[in-house]
């Protein structure tokens, strides 16, 4: 691997260095993890470009941009797009732009010389006020043809602060303007994307900790109730949706907290479900769609796995029994729309339960192959099926 700095118009070197090996993570037959690129700090969110550059983010204030110049799966030259950008989280390309967030403030910047750092910085939500810090700083970012949008979670556990910005989705204009509540009740959510072929906006809400406190409960001793709730969701956002919290969770629950509300069956009755729930504590994290548009070109998974979404489960302190710390699927019906089921691909705890890594993003590559990232691992992954190549031999 070659080290930081302004390289991504070099040309691939003639002898690369071979790639490291992936740690011996539990994988579904029919699949393999290979190490995309390592030795990063801390590698976060990522993001592709329209010319296949590799963004990855590192809440310590950077954004590295990466390029696989020979295509075999290991990005072996790295820039540095942007600097000093602390807390600098959710990335989206569109129009030529990378856009990204820091807590409080969105930016997009660009590259225009091709050398992997970036020429142009336009700071977008600069006359807007937007929350900051807190214990869920994460700020998501989805840009569209019209509009953008941004997120930011709950400062803390379960408070309330439904009179403020937080715990909220907000819409804008592209040049900042015309912010506009967009839905409400999330507690954090840390990425937002549409569904491929729709304009449905789909993101994952964290549940919150210690769930079953209230009842008296011994944190990380006996915990029977907060072991297994309350679930993440994968929630499907519309605009004046209402999705529950701190008041409610999952499938309508009243939170113990709450529960002499006079008004909680009312909250609970405008309460948006979610459309597909994880285990508690599996810290269900960040996702991707497979799109069908580059699975059919690229044939890198099966037919069947088009419009599918894999998450990337970090995995949660708060259980007695580790759960999460996976890469799963979840299959979407391509008739309904809707998901209805969910296999773990690939399992970060080794066969005596230890932790081999915790995953943070998934993203689709241009060659149909999805990369994840782990930022206690300091690397990106690359998952690509192999059994369809497995059963020509």
């Amino acid at each position: 691997m070659v080290a930081a700095g302004h390289v991504l118009a070099q040309e691939a070197p003639d002898a690369p260095a071979p790639a490291p090996k992936a740690p011996p993570f539990l994988v579904r037959p029919g699949y393999e993890v290979t190490v995309a690129a390592d030795d990063f700090p801390a590698a976060r969110f990522m993001e592709f470009d329209d010319k296949g550059t590799l963004y990855v983010s590192n809440p310590g204030g950077e954004i590295l941009s990466l390029r696989d110049l020979d295509h075999d799966g290991f990005y072996e030259t790295r820039g540095t797009f942007s600097r000093n950008m602390k807390s600098v989280h959710g990335l989206c390309w569109a129009n030529g732009w990378l856009w990204f967030t820091t807590s409080g403030v969105v930016w997009k910047a660009r590259d225009l010389d091709g050398d992997g750092d970036h020429d142009e910085l336009v700071e977008v939500t600069r006359d807007t006020t937007l929350s900051q810090g807190g214990n869920h700083w994460m700020r998501s970012i989805l840009v569209t043809r019209t509009h953008f949008f941004t997120s930011i979670g709950d400062s803390g556990n379960i408070t309330d602060e439904s009179g403020t910005d937080r715990q909220k989705i907000w819409r804008f204009n592209l040049d900042g303007s015309g912010k506009t509540l967009f839905a409400s009740g999330i507690r954090n959510t840390e990425k937002l994307r549409f569904r491929p072929g729709t304009e449905e906006i789909w993101g994952i809400d964290h549940g919150s900790d210690n769930f079953g406190k209230a009842l008296g409960e011994r944190t990380g001793s006996v915990q029977p109730v907060t072991d297994f709730n309350p679930p993440d969701e994968l929630n499907k956002y519309v605009e004046g949706g209402f999705y529950g919290h701190p008041f409610i969770t999952g499938y309508r629950l009243p939170r113990y907290e709450f529960r002499e509300r006079r008004d909680i069956v009312d909250l609970a009755a405008k309460t948006v479900v979610p459309e597909w729930t994880f285990p508690a504590h599996s810290a269900a994290n960040a996702f991707c769609f497979i799109d069908p548009e580059v699975n059919d070109r690229t044939h890198a998974f099966p037919a069947d796995h088009n419009g599918d979404l894999f998450v990337a489960c970090r995995g949660s302190w708060n259980r007695t029994v580790k759960i999460g710390y996976q890469i799963c699927r979840v299959m979407f019906d391509p008739w309904t729309g809707a998901p209805y089921g969910m296999q773990t691909i690939v399992s970060t705890l080794d066969a005596n339960g230890r932790t081999l890594a915790r995953p943070v993003d998934c993203v689709q590559a241009p060659d149909g192959s999805v990369l994840w990232s782990c930022d206690e691992t300091n690397a990106v992954y690359r998952l690509r099926y192999t059994g369809l190549a497995a059963a020509k031999e």
